[in-house]
């Protein structure tokens, strides 16, 4: 009787531990993927800071697809230039 309670207290075990395991993972390709946009998003406007840029009518066709990327890159360089402002816009410090 106690193996059998034993057995299923390890089962629930292994299955919490796998349930963190499987968030984790995807955490971590949520964070790569988001890390890639931002990389395309400079290979594609690297004249912004100083890379070689692509051809131009490529670029061109790829602005409408890229709005959310450059609304990313943006708001960015702009916690890049004060990110001590940011913060404390962030948690409303008067």
């Amino acid at each position: 009787m106690q193996g059998r309670h034993l057995a299923t207290y390890l089962r629930k075990i292994a299955g919490t531990i796998a349930q963190v395991n499987r968030e984790k993972a995807v955490e971590f390709v949520e964070f790569e993927l988001k890390e890639l946009e931002n990389i395309f998003s400079l290979l594609i406007l690297g004249g912004f800071v100083g890379l070689p840029s692509p051809p131009a009518p490529i670029a061109m066709e790829l602005f409408p697809l890229m709005e959310r990327e450059l609304r990313i890159m943006l708001s960015r360089s702009d916690f890049a230039q004060d990110p001590l402002a940011a913060l404390m816009g962030i948690l409303q410090v008067d």
